[in-house]
């Protein structure tokens, strides 16, 4: 923890230097806890340029904005200028997503936010703000107070509540082109999850709405390269922004693998196989880690729509490509990893799953403190972060799940106690355990919605594979701020509420297969439970070489031979012992579950 105490001294250091002359170049400077003391003894403005190094309109702004005199003169003069990797900053990442990349947030010198500008500010209207800010700094209608949210006071979402979320998710949907919101088109993974687990216990209306979806945001697969495109910016799909980040390589290639599992439609399977081509070709590092993005331009004269309408061949003769930014951080990695054996489970793909396990190797080995914490990359300026603890720990379970092999699930518990130390005592988990700043807005860590129900699916999924009572807390804390009244009703996150509260209110399709590891009929029915499309689900193997299971919630039967049971809604089928028995008895108990479910 060290190496990042000592970034923040050096960083420190490089702001309190001499300021940049008004005719200079503006004097970019880096985030650290030294910022505001410099900005009020100096009686100075903040700037912070929040940019992602992938990101179209960050470049433009640098090459025209950020160049324009009165600009550079204004900054020069009044405002220390801070520029920040977004995707390096999970911390100033989670506070400031909603405003998009480029994010512009102006503070008063004592961390007051005055103003937040989402994406791209032409010169002319950067100037302005500037002098407006000078003349008068007054926080404008941007900023907004400190968010309030009191937890509430049981983990169940109410039923009203439940019905208002659910009416908002179908308002926003595009019957037409698919997907969700009016304009911008991506697949918002925590709104195809839920679409996705609707599917799968019989929803016909979720089933038309998932394939839509998904069949539409094939637009957005680049057919030369594989991959897919972050999103279009238009609503029939067909106008891609060409950035390719790992957020939507991971879940593409999950939910292509699972969509392909539930449909058996080959588009499905052949959307997956691009995605994991690009992933294991471009954004594969040499050691068997993901970096974690790449640009969506070559350069400033060969722009991303130039570039990615030329073939195999005009690429090749061209000899660049798009910048793919190396660092390998341990969030983007976990990603990758759920993805990589989400696509092993339905192609029975050994090579995906070994290089899984590979990229967890590496990731335990070099982004590991002895807390058990995960850090985000090789030099990170604060944290650690919440992102990389939850991604790595689900990625554990994903493993443990995928292999048998327990000692990735004692990982996952591990991580769990490591999410215990990002607990807020106000309700939910805190992004990062170092504050940005001393004052202001700054002073106290944020909490991100998006990470909570991360957070809360993570402690969910800890708490049924191992039945212990601080990994049920854990999920009872994260639910509690989730379905708040605050929180509920801010509208942002309502498919990632109605999913952690299905997963913490319903039990999962449980799968569990009775045999020894080298027991050809049992991996062949482990492969079977692997391959069975339900999203919302525990795989255990008990081989009883090895003592119980870590959550002997049911009495399994020693058996002569290799078989599996299914358990869900406090039902258990008999015994199967072939792929073919195993499917057909967890397609009859999850019908009768959903079946109670609803007469419930």
């Amino acid at each position: 923890m060290a190496g990042w105490r000592t970034a923040f001294v050096l960083l420190g250091l490089f702001l309190v230097g001499t300021p940049a002359k008004a005719d200079e170049p503006v004097a970019w400077g880096g985030w650290s806890l030294e910022m505001l003391a410099k900005a009020k003894a100096e009686n100075r403005f903040v700037i912070l340029d929040l940019e992602a190094v992938w990101c179209h309109w960050c470049h433009v702004m640098e090459a025209t904005t950020y160049r324009d005199p009165k600009v550079v003169k204004l900054l020069n003069e009044k405002f220390v200028a801070v520029r920040v990797d977004q995707d390096a900053n999970p911390d100033l990442s989670a506070r400031y997503g909603d405003w998009g990349w480029p994010a512009t947030i102006i503070f008063a010198p004592d961390g007051t936010e005055l103003v937040k500008r989402r994406g791209y500010i032409e010169p002319e209207n950067m100037a302005s703000l500037l002098q407006a800010i000078i003349d008068d700094p007054t926080p404008g209608p941007s900023a907004g107070g400190a968010e309030i949210i009191k937890p509430a006071a049981t983990s169940a979402l109410g039923a009203g509540a439940r019905k208002q979320l659910i009416a908002n998710l179908a308002q926003s949907y595009d019957r037409r082109f698919g997907g969700w919101g009016d304009v911008h088109k991506f697949i918002d993974a925590d709104s195809m999850d839920y679409v996705l687990q609707g599917a799968e216990r019989g929803d016909a209306n979720a089933r038309v709405v998932a394939k839509t979806t998904l069949t539409s945001a094939l637009q957005l697969i680049d057919p030369v390269a594989g991959g897919i495109y972050q999103y279009s910016d238009k609503a029939d799909w067909k106008s891609p922004h060409y950035e390719k980040i790992m957020w939507y390589q991971a879940n593409g290639l999950r939910q292509y693998s699972q969509a392909f599992g539930l449909f058996k439609d080959a588009k499905y399977l052949g959307a997956a196989r691009d995605i994991y081509r690009y992933m294991t070709t471009v954004l594969m590092n040499a050691d068997g880690t993901f970096f974690a993005t790449q640009d969506a331009d070559v350069d400033a004269a060969m722009p991303g729509k130039v570039f990615f309408a030329m073939n195999g061949a005009q690429r090749a003769e061209l000899g660049r490509q798009p910048r793919v930014d190396q660092n390998i951080y341990a969030r983007e990695n976990g990603w990758a990893i759920s993805g990589l054996i989400a696509y092993a489970n339905v192609t029975g793909d050994a090579t995906a799953l070994a290089q899984a396990e590979r990229t967890a190797e590496w990731i335990i080995a070099n982004r590991r403190d002895d807390n058990g914490i995960f850090k985000h990359g090789a030099n990170d300026r604060g944290g650690p972060f919440l992102g990389d603890t939850i991604a790595m720990g689900t990625a554990a379970i994903d493993l443990y799940a995928a292999t048998g092999k327990r000692r990735w699930l004692t990982l996952a518990a591990e991580s769990g106690v490591a999410l215990g130390q990002f607990r807020d005592a106000d309700g939910g988990f805190a992004t990062t355990m170092t504050a940005e700043g001393a004052s202001g807005v700054l002073a106290k860590p944020y909490r991100n919605l998006d990470e909570q129900v991360q957070a809360a699916r993570f402690a969910i999924r800890l708490w049924r594979y191992l039945g212990a009572p601080e990994s049920k807390d854990l999920a009872e804390h994260a639910i509690k701020y989730i379905v708040s009244d605050g929180v509920v009703e801010s509208g942002r996150v309502g498919s990632g509420i109605l999913l952690a509260d299905s997963e913490f209110s319903q039990e999962p399709t449980h799968l569990t297969i009775v045999g020894h590891k080298g027991d050809t009929e049992a991996v062949a029915l482990h492969t079977a439970a692997r391959a069975y499309p339900a999203l919302n689900k525990r795989i255990d193997w008990w081989d009883t070489r090895e003592g119980p299971l870590p959550n002997p919630d049911v009495t399994y039967p020693e058996m002569d031979r290799a078989a599996a049971f299914a358990c869900s809604n406090k039902m258990c089928s008999l015994p199967a012992f072939s792929a073919e028995e195993l499917t057909a008895v967890v397609t009859q108990m999850t019908r009768r579950s959903a079946e109670n479910t609803r007469a419930q």
